[in-house]
């Protein structure tokens, strides 16, 4: 029995970046016409403009543009869904400051050896790693980074033999925070890397010089060590434990906060996501499951006794001893394990877990009970 699993793979490339640079500006004028014309639907209180539309209005343009029609037809499509998703009536224009983008249509690129055709060119890439067999999908496309390489992102269907769920036999929790990165229930404690803050001298230094493109550097060496570590912690993990239970802490609250530097240094979210697709790839069991009251609640006896620290007020005791059962704990420890035996109450060990970007039998399973994206559940 097969199964299918949506993955992206990303190549540097090699060739034609200025044919890319100049696509990526008809490109934008493309969206910018797609938001005058809302605007207009706005201004005359006209049915708003759907994908469907903006490809009508838009047709015949790709030869004077100098742009493939998959191209033109998937601008117009992101920018109707994009305004949807945001819940919009218009969104930002596009100009000289916005990252290059080329999107294109899954069917219009061809693989010719380790190199793409698309519109008649030949993209060569540094192949890195050999692109499976599969279906390529809508949502490919050509991106620049800032500064200024293309990389080609093709979003690719690979079959995967199903059925082949681990057994449940070692679970872990995991508590995310910003002293140490992650906590797990088995008393493990990965200390925080503090990338970011490690590399604030040498950018200051940049900065003050007015040196651009070493500025751009350093942030792109800081998303390169931090995506680092985030892929071999979490493949660790995912090969170590059959099923895996993560806080579904606030980054975007606590970003808000004045620890915003912190939290963004250290990329809980990244890091959930890559545990959920790879939990899939290796057959592992994921889920993120509310974290409220697991640093105050015993996991030795479940209670809330009087001597468990309350909120911010006593965030900095770090250890504390029920004074139910007279277990003594180290307050990350405590909530991991919280959030694992949550996690095991749920969903015991019948069911397996149903991890990221899956779809079996041509129907999308992320719908289903099992995966919650950082949306906190209302009971467990």
């Amino acid at each position: 029995e097969k199964a299918k699993m949506i993955l992206v793979y990303r190549y540097r490339v090699k060739s034609l970046n200025g044919l890319l640079n100049q696509q990526s500006r008809a490109v934008n004028f493309v969206w910018n016409f797609c938001n005058d014309r809302q605007k207009d639907a706005l201004r005359f209180g006209r049915r708003w403009h759907t994908g469907f539309d903006l490809n009508k209005l838009t047709t015949g343009a790709s030869k004077e543009l100098g742009l493939h029609s998959g191209t033109i037809n998937a601008v117009c499509e992101q920018y109707a869904k994009s305004r949807s998703q945001k819940n919009r009536p218009y969104l930002r224009y596009r100009g000289k400051k916005s990252l290059g983008w080329v999107p294109f249509k899954g069917r219009d690129l061809k693989r010719e050896g380790d190199a793409f055709r698309f519109a008649g060119n030949t993209f060569r890439v540094f192949n890195s790693r050999a692109l499976p067999k599969g279906k390529i999908k809508d949502g490919s496309n050509f991106s620049r980074d800032s500064r200024g390489h293309w990389y080609l992102n093709i979003v690719i269907d690979v079959q995967t033999v199903a059925g082949e769920v681990r057994a449940p036999l070692k679970g872990v929790g995991i508590d995310l925070g910003l002293k140490d990165f992650a906590t797990l229930s088995t008393g493990e404690k990965i200390g925080a890397q503090r990338i970011y803050r490690g590399a604030e001298a040498a950018l200051a230094v940049a900065q003050r010089a007015g040196k651009k493109k070493r500025v751009k550097a350093i942030h792109a060496q800081i998303g390169n060590r931090r995506n680092d570590f985030h892929h071999k912690l979490s493949t660790r993990i995912v090969r170590e434990f059959d099923y895996i239970a993560v806080g579904n802490v606030s980054a975007a609250g606590l970003a808000k906060t004045s620890m915003a530097k912190s939290v963004l240094d250290a990329g809980w979210s990244s890091f959930r996501a890559q545990l959920a697709y790879k939990a899939v790839k290796h057959g592992a069991w994921f889920e993120e499951v509310n974290e409220c009251f697991t640093s105050q609640v015993c996991s030795s006896c479940g209670a809330l006794p009087d001597s468990r620290p309350r909120g911010i007020a006593d965030l900095g005791i770090r250890s504390w001893m029920c004074s139910g059962c007279g277990c003594q704990h180290d307050r990350d420890v405590n909530a991991a394990k919280n959030i694992l035996k949550r996690f095991s109450s749920r969903v015991g060990h019948d069911t397996p877990v149903v991890g990221s970007l899956i779809l079996e039998d041509g129907e999308d399973v992320n719908r289903g009970p099992w995966l919650n994206w950082g949306k906190p559940k209302s009971a467990l």
